[in-house]
């Protein structure tokens, strides 16, 4: 483990109106306990969940290829003055990914590399911009997740197969154990979040709450849906 701990201060916040400072979830959850090598961040959409893995992004001075456009508020990206992290020892670099600035890092890369091919080695020794959006994605995550750090997934799923997102549950699966790598992810997949001895956090609760698999939305609705499509299809 790298990061054990993150706690919210509300009091200090500079307004209670605006996005993100005005979601209740932010004043009423005041400490994320990391204790496993992967931990799930998951709920609806607009619950805070990328803002804070945005958030710990930027207070743990993980460099983000391209800022995200929150849109929705000029303080989305002055969340992170207000949040502390606790390192296990000292702290480690890593990446944050997303899938829509992900395409940005490649194009980037492709640019470095034409000075330097020699860094395409780590991706499988080709451009990453010559594969397509979900081969291009695998590439990087069986590369970078080789080495220590610390690691953002902003959902990772977006651009993979059903099949994909079971090699990209293997890697995980296989990194986490060896005990170099840390996750914080935020998914909507079922199928990532599987993850034997993951930690899961439902941002669907305030305060954000600890569950099991087998509570999250995701597999109770798959689960009924592929059990009795015919209810949901009229």
């Amino acid at each position: 483990m790298h990061l054990t701990n993150l706690r919210i201060h509300p009091e200090k916040f500079p307004t209670r109106e605006q996005y993100p400072f005005n979601l209740p979830i932010f004043h009423e959850t005041r400490s994320i306990e990391f204790k496993t090598p992967v931990t799930f961040l998951v709920g609806e959409n607009g619950t805070g969940k990328s803002t804070l893995l945005y958030g710990i992004a930027k207070k743990c001075r993980i460099p983000i290829w391209q800022e995200m456009r929150f849109q929705k508020s000029k303080y989305a990206e002055e969340f992170y003055r207000y949040i502390e992290v606790d390192w296990a020892d000292q702290p480690v670099p890593g990446s944050f990914f997303a899938s829509d600035i992900f395409e940005y890092y490649a194009h980037t890369l492709d640019d470095f590399a034409s000075a330097d091919p020699e860094m395409l080695k780590y991706y499988g020794g080709e451009s990453l911009v010559t594969k397509s959006h979900g081969q291009c994605n695998m590439s990087y995550f069986k590369s970078r997740y080789q080495l220590r750090g610390l690691y953002l997934l902003d959902e990772p799923e977006t651009a993979l197969s059903p099949k994909k997102q079971l090699e990209l549950l293997k890697i995980l699966s296989e990194i986490s154990q060896a005990g170099h790598a840390q996750f914080i992810i935020v998914s909507h997949s079922p199928i990532l979040l599987a993850l034997p001895g993951a930690s899961i956090y439902s941002f669907d609760f305030i305060p954000v709450r600890e569950i099991k698999y087998e509570e999250t939305d995701y597999y109770r609705i798959y689960r009924d849906f592929l059990n009795n499509r015919g209810k949901y299809i009229r």
